[in-house]
């Protein structure tokens, strides 16, 4: 019996060896033969079946299941520190800076509780094609381009409900629990990070995992395109994916059926539908203020219509600038908050918390040392007031928060006096 099983043993091809035990699959189309490698992304076993697998030399190309912003994070701890946050507020990318920062607090608590660097196994894959000198592809989307099209199909209690979550990631400590753990170990990080929403809907579901499952398929589709038809040995050309399982089978079957032109496939899977060319809500807010203020000087005079005016600006502007405030802005920060909260409902590019947190990061710019301890701060109430990119953060919360409540009050006050 052992003899048995050492002769099977020794029978496998080195490559074979190293995937025995391992979820994988093998698709060969196109002239390409893609050996599909699920891994679990706290697992040490992924990493060594990664790499003895790329080790073997029976692959004449490796594709990962990142992105390059992933990809970079993994491999240089200090892209943080180089980040340009005032060009972040600018470009109202605030959002997707809090949805990476939550990501990467939960990867440091499982980190921390398993002793394994969650996603070791696409780094050590990536680095070890890199020192193989074998051509290294990135498959998946781009995180924001994900996280961008996920809100998109919610309606705005998911949206609130996705972004309580953020926060909640943010500031957790506790550890990951067993069930979690399990589930990761079978699936993917973004679905584990936002798995609770991804489960109550079908759209951030579809965003999340199904989409990427397309997304990475057609992907390899493109290598194959590229790649020649055979190589010197008759063999076909050979490429490992190295993907979580809980995306395998959704590679397999897209890899096998899917027909589109690839091109095409991408150009769907990368846009974000865009809005309502019309801001309805904007406009509709916009002529409720300005009638309203308008109602007043012609019922009522200079008094009445400057009396409206005045309680809109003391109720969105104070409650604005005490949000700031309560985040430790700066007090220019804050007199932008009070000046622009007024505005914010008629523009998007007036928002409180975009204005008072650029004001912010200009005037209180973050030091390398703000980025470095940015992950260990955020873990403690206190942390994310002393630190000035968690501050900056809070800043365009707390001000985009006290604002919302004053347009509420505000509106609420000028309603009181049509009926009153």
């Amino acid at each position: 019996m052992t003899n048995e099983m050492m002769d099977d043993t020794t029978s496998l091809t080195p490559a074979a060896s190293a995937l025995a035990g391992q979820p994988h699959e093998t698709v060969e189309r196109d002239g390409v033969r893609f050996t599909l490698l699920g891994t679990a992304h706290v697992s040490r076993s992924s990493v060594d079946a990664v790499r003895a697998a790329i080790a073997s030399g029976e692959y004449d190309s490796v594709a990962i299941e990142l992105d390059a912003g992933r990809l970079q994070s993994l491999t240089d701890p200090d892209a943080l520190a180089r980040m340009d946050l005032v060009k972040v507020i600018r470009e109202g990318k605030t959002h997707l800076f809090a949805a990476n920062l939550a990501l990467a607090a939960y990867q440091r608590r499982l980190a921390e509780q398993l002793d394994v660097e969650p996603g070791a196994e696409l780094k050590a894959g990536a680095l070890d094609a890199r020192e193989r000198g074998l051509p290294l592809h990135l498959i998946d989307r781009e995180v924001g381009l994900t996280f961008k099209r996920a809100l998109h199909s919610l309606g705005w209690w998911g949206r609130t409900k996705v972004g309580a979550g953020i926060l909640a990631g943010m500031f957790a400590d506790e550890e990951v629990g067993d069930e979690e753990i399990e589930k990761l170990k079978q699936g993917d990080m973004l679905e584990s990070s936002f798995g609770e929403f991804a489960n109550e809907s079908p759209a951030l579901y579809r965003s999340i995992i199904a989409e990427r499952d397309q997304y990475m398929a057609t992907r390899l589709r493109q290598v194959a395109a590229d790649a020649p038809r055979a190589r010197d040995d008759g063999e076909p050309y050979k490429v490992l994916a190295v993907v979580g399982a809980g995306h395998l089978q959704g590679l397999v079957r897209h890899l096998r059926e899917d027909t589109a032109a690839p091109h095409e496939v991408l150009t769907e899977l990368e846009s974000v539908p865009t809005k309502s060319s019309i801001p309805w809500f904007t406009l509709l807010l916009g002529v409720f203020l300005v009638g309203g203020f308008a109602w007043g000087f012609w019922q009522g005079g200079v008094d009445v219509g400057s009396d409206l005016i005045v309680q809109w600006v003391l109720a969105t502007g104070v409650l604005g600038a005490i949000g700031c405030a309560i985040a430790g802005g700066h007090p220019l920060s804050i007199l932008a908050a009070f000046i622009s909260s007024p505005l914010t409902p008629l523009h998007p590019a007036l928002a409180s918390g975009t204005v008072s947190a650029f004001v912010e990061a200009t005037l209180r710019k973050p030091t390398y040392a703000d980025f470095m301890a940015l992950r260990d701060d955020v873990q403690t109430v206190r942390g994310w007031w002393k630190n000035r990119v968690a501050r900056i953060l809070l800043n365009f919360f707390l001000t985009s928060l006290g604002t919302g409540i004053g347009v509420w009050t505000g509106g609420l006050r000028m309603l009181g006096k049509f009926f009153g």
